[in-house]
């Protein structure tokens, strides 16, 4: 390369004054707790009543970890009126010894103000615990309007109160405490980061305190809630969480009056504490499942509930897999024992497992997913020999479960080969163009189907698309109101037929869920009111022609934006008007013009950005419409009133309804 040449590589680059315009000055340094309150999400993973219920899986957790450690054997959960919540512990309490790192501030305070402080680093301290980060209980300092500690430490009582994050006392000696030990911690979530109108559920709380008596079965939890709060409710008042069996009574109560197929739950514990390597499980197979598409199974690793499964997971699928091949093979069923998959064996099951490791790793910091390695392999090594005992010991539930198993296999392997031929029968059907445009994915996993309005967003989805697992369908415009007409005149629109024909399924008692071509339908939709409309009549149709497919959990609502916001070169999607205020009252808020634009449509957006902010799973974000069982007189009354014959019934409804909108946006 010439040096004319290498100068040309430079002729666009900004001149002095333009750089000088970019100093330190500009360098932002957040400090203390800071980032949390900016950044919450990147903590506790949003702003939603998820995550503030995670707020209380923190302070809980620690708790926990006295327990394990076998510092504690009882917790107690106060839930108060303003949206209070205490939780106490019987441990050894928070040191409040000057740090020697901070000689002018106590370890106590050093742990609630600063992030990546506490005793989890230290093995001496805790062998084994949900926390690792040491970023928990400081996160939850950062994100509470005010937060008190009460520490009880060698007969005395000592106290420090926070607010957002930074100490607003000196730590307090309190007094003399003759029968008191541990830390209690009174905390109120931050308005300014959840908003005004978010609570705390009770019967959440509840719940959550209640899992934690399941995973440890030596500790107690007991349950307060402020009578005002849980009047008219079924939560109680007081209750005491204490289960001696663990996992094995935590399975029976979700398991309730179903029948299982084998006479026993298999259920066990595997203590290796000079390895720290503990493994509980429980496990039942049901002929009627649980009401999920391949039954449940719920993880926990050092009591933190691990949503999304991981290493501990596999282990307990692998161990399970190899077991009933091997027994299948030997109980005269050796030809078909190889069909057998982990799928087949976890169909219609319901599981618990957890473990206790040292240092376990988490994805992320609210620990949706383990992913140690070592924890697959002691699960796998615990749960084999135990189960290969089990299903020895009992010959005729063994061959039970055996023979089930082998019967999914069968039907998983039929109901493929029904699918591959109803997607190229389908296809072949419709023969319409710029109707149907199909997935190359012959089988049903991990595909998707997107029903669009119009033909011109439709061809922007096209574009945006991942063709081998999404199909786009378009409609014309609003469908057929089906609460409202004949069952002739359902069977006969047009629009209605090629949907059910590209789905591959049949309507009412003809409806079966297995012969649906893809694994899920997505309603997508404008982000008006005319697109609402249409969803609206096409989740009507769904629940009252194929609630099957509401049932499975296979029906969702695509959520794409109505706004794009541009500032200084940083750019953000909104998905109406209360999030586009969100972002100019945050992320926007700061100086230099916000430059926004509004979608008329689907088919007004770039492929590019439909794909990134609407059908990218790696990037979107779906609602799963789903019918509630135990609530469904009111469904079908509201489903009546909003969409049925009667007008006078939405006249009735808005009428009632009027005084409660808020924003309307015309």
């Amino acid at each position: 390369m010439t040096t004319s040449a290498r100068k040309s590589l430079f002729d666009d680059l900004p001149d002095q004054n333009t750089q000088e315009n970019y100093s330190a000055k500009d360098i932002e340094v957040l400090e203390g707790l800071e980032p949390v309150r900016m950044r919450p999400g990147m903590y506790i993973g949003g702003t939603d009543a998820n995550a503030m219920h995670h707020l209380f899986s923190e302070v809980l957790d620690n708790c926990m970890d006295e327990v394990v450690a076998g510092h504690a054997d009882r917790i107690e959960v106060s839930f108060e009126k303003d949206n209070w919540l205490k939780v106490t512990d019987n441990g050894r309490g928070i040191p409040i010894d000057n740090h020697p790192k901070y000689k002018d501030k106590s370890a106590l305070e050093v742990i609630m103000t600063t992030l990546h402080a506490g005793g989890k680093f230290n093995s001496d301290v805790y062998q084994t615990s949900g926390g690792l980060h040491g970023v928990g209980v400081s996160v939850v300092n950062a994100l509470s309007t005010r937060l008190e500690v009460e520490v009880a430490r060698n007969r005395q009582l000592y106290g420090q109160n926070f607010a957002q994050g930074i100490a607003t006392s000196k730590l307090l000696k309190m007094g003399a405490t003759a029968n008191r030990r541990g830390t209690s911690i009174r905390f109120q979530p931050d308005p300014e980061i959840f908003g005004s109108k978010l609570k705390f559920s009770a019967k959440r709380l509840m719940k959550m305190a209640r899992s934690k008596a399941y995973l440890h079965r030596g500790v107690e939890i007991r349950w307060k809630c402020d009578p005002d709060i849980c009047q008219g409710t079924d939560v109680p008042a007081e209750a005491q969480f204490h289960f001696p069996d663990g996992l094995l009574d935590f399975l029976k109560e979700r398991l309730g009056t179903k029948t299982i197929i084998t006479e026993n739950i298999f259920s066990g514990l595997v203590e290796k504490k000079e390895k720290h390597g503990t493994v509980e499980w429980a496990l039942a197979w049901t002929p009627q499942g649980f009401g999920e598409a391949d039954g449940f199974v719920n993880s926990y690793c050092n009591t933190v509930p691990t949503r999304e499964g991981g290493t501990h997971v596999a282990g307990l699928r692998a161990a399970l897999t190899k077991g009933l091949r091997a027994y299948a093979e030997i109980s005269g069923h050796g030809k078909k024992a190889p069909l057998i998959t982990a799928d087949d064996v976890m169909a219609t099951a319901g599981a618990m497992v957890s473990v206790f490791i040292s240092e376990p790793e988490f994805q992320g910091q609210t620990k949706e997913k383990l992913a140690s390695a070592v924890a697959a392999k002691a699960v796998e090594n615990a749960m084999r020999d135990q189960f290969d005992h089990w299903l020895a010991a009992a010959p005729l539930q063994s061959a039970k479960l055996v023979e089930w198993v082998i019967s999914r296999a069968e039907d998983r392997l039929k109901r493929r080969k029904q699918k591959e031929v109803s997607r190229k029968s389908a296809t072949r059907k419709l023969r319409l163009p710029g109707k149907l445009a199909d997935c190359s994915n012959n089988s049903n996993e991990g595909t998707e189907i997107f029903l669009v309005e119009g033909d011109s967003a439709g061809g922007s989805a096209k574009q945006g698309r991942d063709r081998h697992t999404q199909a786009i369908l378009p409609l014309k415009g609003k469908i057929l109101n089906v609460a409202s007409a004949t069952k002739d005149k359902i069977l006969a629109n047009a629009e209605i037929k090629d949907l059910m024909q590209a789905l591959g399924v049949g309507i009412g008692s003809t409806f079966n869920v297995d012969d649906l071509r893809y694994e899920r339908v997505i309603i997508m939709t404008d982000a008006d009111v005319d697109g609402d409309h249409i969803a609206a009549l096409l989740m009507t149709f769904f629940y009252k022609c194929t609630p099957g497919l509401l049932e499975s959990g296979r029906l969702y609502l695509a959520l794409p934006p109505l706004y794009r916001l541009v500032q200084k070169g940083k750019s953000a999607y909104a998905r109406n008007d209360a999030h586009r205020q969100e972002l100019l009252d945050g992320p926007f808020s700061g100086s230099g013009k916000v430059e926004i634009s509004r979608f008329k449509g689907l088919g007004e957006m770039m492929p590019a950005q439909l794909k990134e902010t609407t059908m990218n799973p790696k990037t979107r974000t779906l609602a799963r419409v789903t019918i509630d069982p135990d609530n469904l007189p009111t469904t079908e009354a509201l489903v009546e009133t909003l969409m049925g014959k009667k007008p006078e019934l939405r006249f009735a409804f808005i009428q009632e309804h009027a005084a409660e909108i808020t924003d309307l946006d015309l």
